[in-house]
């Protein structure tokens, strides 16, 4: 008898168990289309080197910090201070490939938001000999704290990436 409420116990659990995780989103995995046709990629008729030149050239005229060490991989990235409590941070990656007609310029962005958190903590002296005393003191540290990361597939914004590279690749 025992033996069969243990047995009730563990499925009921495992019925808990399977219910929480039924509330978790689907896996990103399964929207994946690797579709032929890509928001992240744009063509130039320069070699590599001469195509992320550009690229640089077209973070650096919109005030990205660039990391330009690989020729034919830039980094940029902005900070964004929306509100006073909440900060976003932009980074754009730009690879460039030699193709069949001249270099593919891929990009890729990932926005990251933090926000502003605060933690209480309180004062305590230890005195040799007679013991620790909490002492009343509160303070307030603040921190920025990263909340979420995703990668930005908005089609639109990689239009306007790729119209501004294209107006410089004629400068």
């Amino acid at each position: 008898m025992l033996h069969l409420a243990r047995r009730a116990q563990m499925l009921s659990l495992s019925g808990l168990l399977l219910a929480g995780c039924a509330s978790a989103p689907p896996p990103a995995y399964r929207s994946e289309t690797f579709a032929a046709e890509s928001p992240f990629v744009t063509w130039s008729t320069r070699d590599p080197d001469a195509a992320c030149e550009v690229g640089k050239r077209a973070l650096l005229s919109q005030g990205y910090q660039v990391d330009a060490s690989n020729t034919t991989r830039i980094r940029g990235e902005k900070f964004f201070l929306p509100k006073t409590d909440y900060g976003m941070t932009l980074h754009i990656t730009l690879v460039c490939l030699p193709s069949n007609v001249g270099t593919a310029i891929y990009a890729n962005a990932l926005q990251t938001r933090y926000e502003l958190k605060s933690a209480a903590t309180s004062a305590g002296v230890g005195v040799a000999g007679i013991g620790s005393i909490s002492l009343p003191w509160t303070a307030d540290k603040e921190a920025l704290v990263k909340v979420g990361e995703e990668t930005i597939s908005d089609p639109d914004f990689y239009k306007r990436l790729f119209g501004l590279i294209d107006s410089l690749q004629g400068t």
